[in-house]
């Protein structure tokens, strides 16, 4: 079977979030079970850069000007390239100007992503065509679009990692895609009068998949759905949509061979994850102790990622003792919260405004606890990483979230299942709450990071990519209202 993964970023690339994460893993498992997958980008700096060997395999003069398909390898994997500069040669975010406003050509710039994504799977490449075309959120949603005008020449999947974002465009540019304005309408790609990538996606596709098996059930709920529940609920019903944890890559993430962290170790090695601490300690400009449990932040700092709920919840953890590392950046509030709340408490709270791949792994490798009190969250990486770091996540029981961390109760804990704290969305349970009986100390969480160890619950890509279910969503052959699960191996 061949596979041809559309997406608009790649770790290590590319990266704006957790889906260049993905796309920097899955192809490789997935080519490690057999399939034959290939990646399609377009072609921004930098990944132009990391693809040096890339080679023109054809030329075409498309609805949005001249272009060629390139090919070349990355890691192992085959990686087509659209070489457009008149789109894609842009320093910066590939998707907003320095001023943060949204290019006003992206209806073209990611049109072409999906029509390229088609044209592959109609001969573009006269030497490798899929036999199915995977894409990838609202950049490449219209993808399945594309296929469907086409004539259906493969099988499409479209995986929402975020529904939040939708790729929404006035709907007079449907004149310049090429897709015929039969497609505009409640049965097509229309969402309120306007043109939505991300429902082009939803509804040509011919199988759904969210990045896990909660999420899957809650954007069949008015409340994740952004308005698209009832054509998701439809999807459910009609067998097309399925929840599908993502994992971690080992090669990356491995406190064992992690050489962006001051010292490497394992369970049995766990004074090295000590002097991690002590290493983090000193660059945030803590106070060096190996006693106070030592909270961490890694993240876009918005009211989605629950981050006003921490500064609510600092001043008791603060006065129980504990400290707190953030790196991260968004919200200008919430910046200034936690600027604040360092400046208040020095030596107890440090922060770091911006986004370091490099110091992510040292916050990890060195925190005791990892913050993710997201409002709600499809999957959520940074707690597959805290588990794997032996860095306990504190979240709340929402999408991704709620499938990975299994609260430390006493029942859990009898059990053997315990692996972080999860709290409700609820007044009554908080962060601050969850943490309050001071049982959160650096010797319990090096103790339960063992115990997680010894289940087997040191997470990987290769357990927890499910082989079998992606198999059977490439094949076509998914059992009829199926939510996938995923055993962690």
């Amino acid at each position: 079977m061949q596979v041809l993964h559309v997406c608009s970023e790649m770790f290590p690339l590319l990266k704006t979030g957790g889906l260049a994460d993905v796309i920097g893993a899955l192809p490789a498992a997935q080519i490690a079970d057999g399939v034959d997958v290939r990646v399609l980008l377009p072609g921004f700096p930098d990944i132009r850069r990391g693809i040096p060997d890339a080679h023109v395999v054809s030329r075409r003069d498309t609805f949005a000007g001249k272009i060629s398909l390139l090919f070349g390898h990355y890691n192992g994997v085959g990686i087509y390239l659209i070489d457009a500069p008149h789109l894609y040669e842009r320093p910066g975010s590939p998707y907003h100007d320095t001023n943060l406003y949204a290019y006003t050509d992206n209806v073209l710039r990611f049109a072409l992503l999906g029509w390229v994504g088609c044209e592959m799977a109609c001969g573009l490449d006269p030497f490798w065509r899929p036999d199915v075309v995977h894409a990838h959120d609202w950049h490449a949603g219209l993808v399945p679009a594309y296929l469907a005008a086409r004539g259906r020449p493969a099988k499409s999947v479209f995986t929402v990692h975020n529904l939040a974002y939708q790729g929404m465009f006035y709907a007079k540019h449907m004149d310049d895609i090429e897709l015929p304005w039969s497609f505009f309408n409640m049965h097509g790609l229309e969402f309120n009068g306007q043109l939505s990538f991300l429902k082009a996606g939803l509804y040509y596709a011919d199988h759904i998949t969210a990045v896990s098996p909660t999420y899957a059930r809650e954007i069949t709920e008015p409340q994740f759905a952004y308005g698209m529940e009832g054509l998701l609920r439809q999807r459910h019903l009609e067998g097309r949509l399925s929840g599908i944890l993502n994992g971690v890559d080992e090669k990356i993430w491995n406190p064992e061979s992690d050489l962006l962290l001051a010292s490497r170790y394992t369970r049995d090695t766990l004074e090295e994850k000590a002097e991690n601490k002590r290493q983090l300690q000193i660059a945030m400009g803590l106070k060096v102790n190996d006693k106070v449990p030592l909270f961490a932040v890694v993240s876009r700092l918005t009211n989605q990622k629950g981050l006003d709920l921490v500064l609510e919840a600092l001043p008791g953890l603060l006065e129980q003792g504990g400290q707190l590392a953030l790196l991260g950046a968004g919200d200008p509030v919430l910046q200034e919260g936690f600027l604040a709340a360092a400046a208040e408490h020095p030596g107890q709270v440090g922060v770091q405004i911006g986004y370091h791949e490099a110091f992510s792994h040292r916050i990890m490798g060195g925190a005791d606890v990892i913050l993710v009190p997201s409002r709600f969250e499809p999957c959520g990486l940074t707690q597959l990483y805290g588990l794997k770091y032996g860095t306990l996540p504190l979240v709340r029981r929402t999408g991704g979230l709620a499938d990975t961390v299994s609260d430390s109760s006493l029942e859990n804990l009898a059990d053997g299942i315990a692996s972080g704290f999860v709290f409700e969305d609820s007044k009554t349970v908080t962060p601050g709450r969850c943490l309050s009986s001071k049982t959160v100390t650096p010797g319990r969480c090096y103790a339960r990071f063992g115990v997680l160890l010894c289940c087997g619950h040191g997470l990987r890509f290769g357990g927890l990519y499910n082989g079998r279910r992606w198999r059977w969503i490439l094949a076509g052959k998914l059992p009829r209202n199926h939510t996938a699960s995923c055993t962690i191996a």
